[in-house]
């Protein structure tokens, strides 16, 4: 469905009952962010919100894609796997061999079919420039700060448009926007992404590089905005894909950028490659933790175009799930089959679980073949696109149910010897993650779950060994020990966490060697070790914790003892005491007290069915001190 603007798709959200609508004035600062915060992480009231007085002349909607219904609405689907289907189609038509004359000519509809999404440019305005402000203030619109360490407000859907200089190839991508003046904002581009190369190539030829931004419209543009397509390929053409109908574009008035001509909001301007760089953040960002505070790019606005009834739409990011988890699971599935098509047939399955959020965890399923196909896969995903940024990869055979996390489990426990099925490897990280030694660059693992060859298996395979484990005992040997959840072990799943306290002489590796001394502890495959403010019998919150606080090389030791191994994962926050870690590390994102007290004044005024907990109480023992990071 092509949709003509955002409120065409807020009318279709509130027909299939996916729309609250809040009359109260709520705040932008904070406020907005903890009610949407509470909505998108409740399992009976997750809807899409607009916030119709926001003490501005727009009004807010956030939350649009927080489900999988609503990016299926989004999306003009029932089902994301019908869109890889149609992909997997478009490209058969294509790629067939064409013996004569006939099989060419039958390939003409389908030619014509791609021609139509193509972007067009209109020669006259868009709806996106009703009102012209040659003296623009981004104050104006209803920007959010969206948690209480942020440094400022901040764009948080913005389709940042840029073209290369040299091939003057368009590029539309999703870049968050600090504000620092009425006409001045951070352009938070980071160094792996194709605006950042745009940036780099105006900078070595000394020209100001034209910027525009558009907020809103057709929700496919924001989608599209957010997918990880390769270099040089236009983001408008896959939006056009996805809703079958071209994206119109207008030309900006203060630049030659061209827009979409649907958007809520346009913000043009330019980007001064010799200007110096503003100190841009924090920001509480989509891993649960805070991005602290770097030099980037300032964005200088020259002009603001908007409908007459614009609507601003905010995306709150934060402790996963919230909504990028659901736009992730729409890259999932329709980047699955150009996955299959272009590079790896052998993958029958993607998934990214929300605690991994994005990009530390995969799980993927193969047809496999031959020995060490595992790891060919591994190796080849590490270097496509943005699964560079992977840091834990999970293989299994292609009969195993991937989205089964308890099946996941007892396969490795029936599957894995630790010391011969996990390979390390280093590589480009994600610039937020937070745990590794050096800046974007580290430590990545491959857990191989499938069925080994002969000449994968040098040990002797062993499954569940059934240890006992004297959980009492333990702790009075190890007093840096506060709990043990050994549920999984008695489930027959060879995987025991631990929580402990660090203090002042505690070292990972002299706890490590001296508990692998314990009895029955080489029985057991997986130690998870993580701090003693971890909930360990929140399985949800110790994967999110621990895939975000390792770097595989460093962190992951495995023990070997004659035919038993145990990998030790070591899941605690780094020190410069305890783990010679210099870099800073941040805190947990959550709202603040007063915010919370708020919100739960006027709850009862709201129009929802029930009260719901701010989920920021549930994470509050993990802050551990005042600030964007832990001092």
């Amino acid at each position: 469905m092509a949709f003509k603007s955002l409120k065409e798709f807020i009318y279709v959200l509130e027909k299939n009952n996916e729309l609250i609508r809040i009359k109260n004035k709520i705040n932008p600062e904070l406020e907005i962010t903890e009610i949407t915060d509470r909505v998108s992480k409740s399992l009976n009231q997750n809807k899409a919100l607009l916030f119709e007085n926001t003490g501005t002349d727009f009004p807010v909607v956030t939350n649009l894609f927080g489900s999988y219904k609503r990016v299926c609405l989004a999306l003009g689907v029932n089902n994301l796997d019908d869109i890889g289907k149609d992909i997997k189609l478009l490209f058969t038509k294509i790629a067939e061999p064409k013996t004569n004359i006939i099989d060419k000519l039958k390939l003409l509809p389908a030619l014509k079919e791609m021609s139509s999404w193509m972007p067009r440019v209109k020669r006259t305005k868009g709806k996106c420039q009703e009102i012209i402000n040659l003296n623009p203030d981004i104050n104006k619109i209803p920007v959010l700060k969206c948690w209480p360490e942020d440094g400022g407000k901040f764009i948080t859907l913005p389709m940042v448009i840029t073209k290369d200089p040299v091939t003057k190839i368009r590029n539309v991508g999703m870049y968050r926007m600090q504000i620092f003046d009425k006409n001045l904002t951070a352009m938070h581009w980071h160094l792996h992404k194709v605006g950042a190369r745009h940036y780099n190539e105006y900078k070595k030829l000394g020209k100001k590089m034209p910027v525009s931004v558009a907020i809103g419209g057709n929700p496919v543009n924001t989608y599209a905005a957010t997918a990880p397509l390769p270099d040089n390929i236009d983001e408008f053409m896959l939006s056009g894909f996805l809703q079958k109908n071209k994206v119109e574009l207008v030309k900006c008035i203060t630049n030659d950028i061209e827009v979409p001509a649907d958007a809520d909001f346009i913000i043009e301007g330019y980007v001064d490659t010799s200007e110096e760089l503003i100190f841009e953040g924090p920001f509480g960002d989509h891993t649960g933790f805070y991005s602290l505070a770097d030099w980037y790019p300032k964005f200088n606005i020259t002009c603001i175009t908007h409908k007459k009834d614009a609507i601003y739409p905010a995306t709150i990011v934060g402790i996963p799930p919230q909504e990028d988890a659901w736009i992730g699971k729409a890259t999932e599935r329709i980047f699955l089959s150009p996955i299959k098509l272009s590079m790896l047939p052998e993958i029958t399955n993607i998934n990214l679980p929300f605690a991994g959020v994005a990009h530390n965890i995969s799980i993927i399923s193969i047809n496999k073949q031959f020995s060490g196909h595992a790891i060919k896969v591994a190796n080849s995903l590490w270097g496509a696109g943005q699964m560079m940024f992977n840091k834990i990869t999970i293989i299994t055979d292609k009969n195993i149910n991937i989205d089964d996390y308890k099946l996941l489990a007892k396969t490795f426990t029936e599957n894995v010897i630790p010391s011969e099925d996990i390979t390390f490897s280093k590589g480009p990280m994600d610039v937020l993650d937070h745990s590794s030694d050096k800046f974007a660059y580290g430590g990545k693992m491959c857990i191989d779950l499938t069925i080994k060859t002969k000449q994968e298996r040098i040990l002797k395979n062993y499954n569940f060994l059934n240890p006992e484990i004297n959980i009492n005992k333990l702790k009075q040997t190890f007093t840096e020990i506060s709990d043990i959840n050994a549920d999984l072990i008695k489930n027959k799943i060879s995987i025991l966490i631990i929580s402990i306290k660090k203090d002042i002489k505690f070292k990972i590796d002299i706890f490590i060697n001296k508990l692998y001394e314990e009895q029955n502890i080489k029985k057991i495959k997986a130690i998870i070790i993580v701090d003693d403010i971890v909930d360990i019998t929140d399985l949800f919150q110790t994967t999110w914790i621990v895939s975000g606080n390792i770097d595989a090389g460093r962190d992951c030791k495995i023990l070997k003892n004659q035919n038993l191994s145990t990998i030790f994962i070591d899941g605690t926050r780094k020190t410069k005491q305890n783990d010679n870690f210099e870099r800073n590390w941040p805190n947990i994102v959550v709202s603040d007290d007063d915010t919370i007290t708020k919100i739960d004044k006027i709850w009862n005024k709201l129009p929802f069915n029930k009260f719901i907990e701010s989920p920021s109480k549930k994470y509050k023992k993990l802050v551990l001190s005042k600030g964007a990071d832990v001092k």
